[in-house]
């Protein structure tokens, strides 16, 4: 598979600038050399020989001082690709543009076709410190799990939790991160999209994902990452900039998670998916998240995301 050089960020100028300006101070040190070894009356009996050593060491320290930048920086030294911005950018202004309540059900279909569905119940808003999403899956009884999660602009994620049995929130370790969600095979760390804002991103070769011509976007975690991840695959529509189908692989094991995504409409300026499928590699079945309702300019507060006042109100309702 063809791929561009990977980025590890998609604001490289800074950088260019750099490395425009030591090519210049390259050329011009090279041609200032040169012309004071031609003014010069020491090349003795073999000026050829002596200016053509001269001339050499000078390229050969200048291509060193090129080659040690291009090591501290390899990533950098490339000139940023337009369509890798455009899909950066546009998937992140997508996340910060987020502002919705939904109402749906979330559904676990085995292998045999036996379906238990779960009531899903969301509000989302982008703030000016990272997204805050605050979700309630509930069942026919009156267990009700309750989640907070809250994404920094820089992709760092935080999850509390209330889950069945438990009356107050507390803070989900991050050992748990990866279990299923109420069985299904969505875990915890799938509520939130921060591969687009990990630091490394590559473009992959552009494919067709069923009639949708698609970018292919490549996000790899870092040390830096929380996140059970190894790497996601995201096939992105280029028309709406709206992924369609995404692979997660697994740190360590790496077994894969598979997403696809149906339905999907404009709410309001912003693109969203009815209905989201999750596969699990190796298992039987499938998950579906399916939105029946809600509204995609919700203008939520600070107060609609209070996680404690939820689980208080939900123990009014019993």
């Amino acid at each position: 598979m063809v791929c561009i050089p990977r980025l590890e960020s998609h604001w490289p100028s800074p950088w260019m600038g750099a490395i425009r300006t030591l090519a210049v101070y390259i050329a011009m040190t090279f041609l200032r050399r040169v012309v004071m070894l031609c003014r010069s009356s020491k090349f003795g009996r073999y000026p050829e020989a002596r200016w053509a050593t001269c001339a050499f060491g000078t390229i050969q320290a200048s291509i060193a001082l090129l080659v040690l930048l291009l090591l501290v920086h390899p990533s950098r030294a490339f000139a940023a690709n337009p369509d890798l911005e455009t899909v950066l950018t546009g998937s992140r202004q997508r996340i910060e543009k987020l502002d919705y309540r939904a109402t749906g059900r979330l559904t676990r279909v085995e292998g045999n076709g036996k379906r238990t569905s779960e009531k899903f119940v969301a509000k989302a808003h982008w703030f000016p410190d990272g997204l805050r999403l605050l979700c309630e899956i509930s069942g026919p009884g009156s267990e009700k799990t309750s989640l907070l999660l809250h994404m920094s602009v820089s992709g760092h994620v935080t999850i509390e939790a209330v889950l069945p049995g438990e009356k107050a929130a507390r803070v989900l370790p991050f050992e748990r991160w990866n279990d299923p969600l109420v069985g299904t095979d969505f875990s915890y760390e799938d509520m939130v999209e921060s591969q687009f804002f990990w630091k490394n991103q590559e473009l992959l070769a552009p494919e067709k994902y069923g009639a949708r011509d698609c970018f292919v976007l490549k996000s790899m975690s870092g040390s830096q990452d929380r996140t059970y991840y190894d790497s996601v695959t995201s096939w992105i529509d280029r028309g709406i900039l709206y992924p369609v189908h995404v692979v997660k692989k697994l740190r360590g094991i790496g077994q894969q998670k598979e997403f696809i995504y149906y339905g999907l409409r404009q709410l309001g300026g912003v693109w969203s998916a009815t209905q989201v499928e999750a596969k699990l590699q190796g298992k039987p079945g499938s998950s579906i998240l399916v939105i029946e309702g809600g509204s995609g300019k919700a203008n939520l507060g600070r107060k609609d995301f209070d996680i404690s006042q939820s689980s208080a109100q939900a123990e009014k309702v019993k």
